[in-house]
């Protein structure tokens, strides 16, 4: 069973609503893109693996939400800074990974905080 953490740990994270409003190829990178995230006031350079789930244009100006006060990383020289929320199954039986990104279920602004 996971760890509970206390409401104020949670109240740590820093999620919104992001609009994917550029993807670019990655030099030999098999399941990255370098994705630029619109985040309303600010616009965001992620690294992310999604490549054998998502075409380029399956993700253009699609809404997301950002984990945005992730600690920065650097990947293939790109520094990443903020992470795609998505739900990540398994299907033992015929050895596939489904990845699924988290979004809003309607129009909401983009920017908005996640709480």
């Amino acid at each position: 069973m996971e760890e509970n953490i206390g409401f104020s740990e949670w109240q740590k994270l820093d999620l919104r609503v992001g609009e994917i409003i550029e993807i670019k190829e990655i030099e030999n990178a098999d399941k990255l893109y370098e994705l630029i995230i619109n985040l309303g006031k600010e616009k965001r350079t992620l690294v992310a693996g999604l490549k054998e789930f998502y075409s380029r244009e399956q993700l253009k100006n699609k809404k997301v939400i950002v984990f945005t006060n992730l600690e920065p990383k650097k990947l293939r020289g790109i520094e990443s800074q903020g992470m795609l929320l998505a739900a990540v199954s398994y299907d033992e039986h015929n050895n596939e990974k489904s990845v699924r990104l988290l979004q809003p279920d309607g129009e909401i602004e983009v920017g908005s905080r996640i709480s």
